[in-house]
C-alpha cells in the first residue's frame, strides 16, 4: 500500500542530518520577518480605525487625523529599535532560545515566567488567526465574490500552512521564503512608485462619496476619551508581533546560531521600518479612510498603480503573506512548548520531534487552535487584534522588566544606559498594556484575562504532577525486591471466553512464562460456562479453570475484583500476569469489530500495582486460502488408521 504519511510530509530524515534542516539568514528572514513584515496589512488600519472617527466626532477637519497618524507612528517605530536592541541582547545571553520565558524565569521567578509563556502561547496562537483572517480579507477585497467565504478560505490556509511546515523546517523555508521576498520587494516598489508621485505632484488624495463616507464613519466611530492618541499607539503596534520569534527559535538557526539571529533581527527591524513608515507616508497623503470590505492597502495600490498588474501582485502576495505570516507561530511555539516540556510544564510529548525532525504536536497545536479562533471570530481581524495585543505587550513588558533586572544585578559593562533603556521600554509597553485592556474592554480584552490563569492553573498542576511521579521513581539505591537464593513462581491469568486457536496460542505463551497457571472465564450465562467446563474437562488440560458468573452484563468489575483478591494474596516480590487476546487484522476498518472489550480490560488492569496486562496478538487474515501444499501435508498427518486420526485430531 502507499504511505499517505510520505506522499504529504515526506520521508524520514535521519537525526544526524539535523544541521542540514537549520535556517541560514537568507531563509531565516522570510520565515521569522513574515509576522512583523505582514503586520503592515492591517496595523496601519488599526490606528486609522481609532483616529478618523474621533476627529470627526470632534466636528475637527478630517485632515487633523493624519498629523495625529504620523505623531503615533513615530513612537511605534522608535519602540520598534528598542526592542530589537533587548532581544539581541537576549539573544546574546540566551542561546539555548526561549526568548522573553527564559529571561523572566532567571531574572524575575516561577510565576513571572508562567504569565508569559501563556501570553506567548496565545499570541502565537493569535498570530496565526489574525493574520490568515488578514489573507482571507485581502483576497477578498480584490475578488468581492469570496466576501461571504472567508472563514472557508482560512480554514483551507490553515490546513495548507500546517502540512507545509510539518514537512521540515528546511522544506518549509524554501516554500514559504520566495514569497515573504516577493511581498517586501512589491510594497517597496508601491512605496517609492507613490513617493516619487507625490514629489511629481501627480498623486493626490483619494475622493470618497460623502454620503457613504459619513456613513462608513459612523459606523467606525466608538467614542473620544483622553486615551485616544495612546489608544492607537497601543492598536498600531500589533506590528511589532513577531519580533520576539527571533529570540525565541535561536537553535533553529545554523552555526553560529548567535550571530545569524541577531543579524536577522536587525535585519527584520530595518524592514519593518521601511514598510510601516512608507506606508504611513502615503496614507497621510492620500487621506485613506477605512472602508468596509476594502483593506487600506487596497486602497493605496489602487492610487499608486490602479487596477493595473501591479495592485492585483500587491493583493495576490499581500494575501499570501499573511498566510506565511502565520509561518512565524509554528517555528517560534513549538520550540517554547519543547523548553516548556523540558521545564515540565507541559507535557512531554511536546519535547519530541517528528519523523522531519520538526516538533509534530507544537504544529499541530497552533493547527487546531487557530482553526477554531477562525471559526469563533468568523475570520473577522477586528474580533481578534483586541486580546492579540494585549498578550504582545504582556511578554514585551515582562522581557524588557527582566533584562532591567539583569543588567541591574549583573552590572556587566555599559549597564547603565542598557537597563535605562530597557526600563523604558518597559513602562512604554506597560502602559500601552493598561490603555488596551481598558479601551477594549467591551470588545472582548478580558477574555484574555479569563485564559491566561487558566493556563497558568493547567501548567502548575501538570509541573506538580511531574514533581509527583518523579518522586515516586526517585532510587537512591538500587537493590532488587526478591533474594536472588530463593525461587519464587510467577502467577498467570489466561482469559477464555471460547476454546478455539486464540486461546491454544494465550496458554502456549503462558506455560513459556510461568508454572502457575489459572483459566478464567467470567459468564453471564450458566448454560454457556456448563458447556465450556465439560470440553475443557475433555481436553485433559493440567490447566486449572476458574469459573465466575456475573448476573450483570458487565464483565470488567467482577475481574477487577478477582484481580484485586488474588493481587492481595502475592508474597513480596512476586507479580501477576493477565494475558489478553488482541485480533490483528490487515484491514483497517475490522478493528471496529474486535478489541472494545480489550481496551476496557487493560485500562482497569492498569490500575494495579503489581499486574502486567500481555497483549498477545492473534492475526487474523479472512482472506487466507489454504494452498494444496497445505492440504497435502494435512492429509499425511492424518494418515493412517481410523484410530490414528482421531488421535491426531485430538
Amino acid at each position: 500500500m502507499i504511505n499517505l504519511k510520505d506522499i504529504l510530509i515526506g520521508k524520514p530524515v535521519k537525526y544526524s542530518e539535523m544541521s542540514k534542516q537549520k535556517l541560514s539568514r537568507v531563509w531565516g528572514l522570510p520565515i521569522m520577518a513574515s509576522d512583523a513584515v505582514s503586520s503592515v496589512a492591517y496595523a496601519c488600519e488599526e490606528i486609522l480605525l481609532v483616529l478618523v472617527p474621533a476627529v470627526v466626532a470632534l466636528h475637527a477637519p478630517q485632515q487633523a487625523a493624519y498629523r495625529y497618524v504620523l505623531g503615533v507612528t513615530l513612537p511605534i517605530i522608535l519602540l520598534l529599535f528598542i526592542l530589537a536592541f533587548s532581544y539581541s541582547q537576549i539573544i546574546d545571553h540566551y542561546p539555548n532560545g526561549g526568548g522573553a520565558y527564559v529571561v523572566s524565569k532567571e531574572n524575575l521567578g516561577e510565576f513571572p515566567s508562567l504569565i508569559v509563556a501563556s501570553a506567548l502561547i496565545v499570541d502565537y496562537v493569535l498570530t496565526a488567526a489574525v493574520s490568515i483572517s488578514s489573507a482571507s480579507a485581502a483576497i477578498a477585497s480584490a475578488f468581492p465574490a469570496l466576501n461571504h467565504y472567508k472563514v472557508e478560505m482560512s480554514l483551507i490556509f490553515v490546513a495548507i500552512i500546517t502540512l507545509g511546515n510539518l514537512r521540515g523546517v528546511r522544506e518549509s523555508s524554501k516554500v514559504f521564503g520566495l514569497p515573504t521576498y516577493i511581498f517586501i520587494f512589491s510594497m517597496l516598489i508601491m512605496i517609492g512608485t507613490g513617493l516619487f508621485r507625490i514629489f511629481t505632484g501627480t498623486l493626490h488624495p483619494i475622493v470618497y462619496d460623502s454620503a457613504q463616507q459619513i456613513s462608513n464613519m459612523k459606523d467606525l466611530t466608538e467614542g473620544v476619551g483622553a486615551f485616544i492618541l495612546l489608544r492607537a499607539f497601543a492598536s498600531g503596534c500589533s506590528a511589532l508581533t513577531g519580533v520576539e520569534a527571533v529570540s525565541d527559535a535561536v537553535p533553529n538557526f545554523k552555526e553560529p546560531s548567535q550571530r545569524n539571529a541577531k543579524q536577522v533581527l536587525f535585519m527584520l527591524a530595518g524592514t519593518i521600518m521601511l514598510i510601516f513608515g512608507g506606508t504611513t507616508i502615503l496614507e497621510y497623503n492620500l487621506m485613506v479612510i477605512p472602508q468596509a470590505g476594502v483593506t487600506v492597502t487596497s486602497q493605496i495600490a489602487n492610487a499608486v498603480f490602479g487596477h493595473t498588474f501591479m495592485y492585483y501582485v500587491i493583493q495576490i502576495f499581500t494575501a499570501l503573506i499573511l498566510i506565511l505570516a502565520a509561518n512565524t507561530s509554528y517555528n517560534g511555539l513549538p520550540f517554547l512548548l519543547y523548553i516548556l516540556a523540558h521545564d515540565g510544564y507541559v507535557p512531554r510529548q511536546f519535547s519530541h520531534r517528528g519523523t522531519k525532525l520538526s516538533f509534530s504536536n507544537g504544529i499541530l497545536v497552533i493547527c487546531f487552535a487557530a482553526a477554531i479562533l477562525i471559526v469563533v471570530a468568523k475570520s473577522n481581524v477586528h474580533n481578534l487584534i483586541p486580546v492579540y495585543s494585549i498578550g504582545v505587550f504582556i511578554s514585551f513588558t515582562l522581557s524588557q522588566y527582566g533584562m532591567y533586572k539583569k543588567w541591574i544585578n549583573s552590572k556587566a559593562k555599559g549597564w547603565q544606559y542598557k537597563s535605562w533603556i530597557n526600563f523604558f521600554g518597559a513602562l512604554i509597553t506597560l502602559i500601552c498594556l493598561f490603555v488596551e485592556i481598558i479601551a477594549k474592554w467591551t470588545e472582548g480584552s478580558y477574555i484574555l484575562l479569563i485564559v491566561l490563569p487558566i493556563l497558568i492553573f493547567l501548567m502548575i498542576r501538570i509541573k506538580k504532577h511531574y514533581t509527583y511521579v518523579g518522586k515516586q521513581l526517585e532510587l537512591k539505591e538500587f537493590y532488587p525486591y526478591y533474594d536472588s537464593k530463593k525461587s519464587h513462581k510467577s502467577q498467570c491469568i489466561v482469559l477464555v471466553q471460547t476454546i478455539n486457536k486464540s486461546l491454544l496460542k494465550s496458554l502456549n505463551y503462558a506455560n513459556s512464562i510461568s508454572d502457575d497457571i489459572v483459566a478464567l472465564h467470567i459468564c453471564r450465562h450458566p448454560d454457556h460456562a456448563e458447556e465450556l467446563r465439560k470440553q475443557w474437562d475433555s481436553l485433559h488440560l493440567p490447566i486449572k479453570l476458574e469459573v465466575i458468573l456475573t448476573p450483570y452484563h458487565d464483565i470488567i468489575k467482577p475481574l477487577d475484583e478477582y484481580i484485586w483478591e488474588r493481587e492481595s494474596k502475592l508474597d513480596h516480590g512476586e507479580n501477576l500476569s493477565v494475558i489478553i487476546v488482541k485480533f490483528i487484522s490487515e484491514h483497517w476498518y475490522d478493528a471496529i469489530l474486535h478489541n472494545q472489550t480489550t481496551y476496557f480490560i487493560e485500562r482497569i488492569l492498569s490500575r494495579h500495582k503489581n499486574v502486567s496486562s500481555i497483549i498477545l496478538p492473534f492475526h487474523y487474515r479472512p482472506d487466507v486460502q489454504h494452498t494444496p501444499d497445505d492440504i497435502e501435508y494435512i492429509e499425511k498427518r492424518l494418515g493412517g488408521s481410523d484410530d490414528e486420526k482421531d488421535d491426531e485430531k485430538k
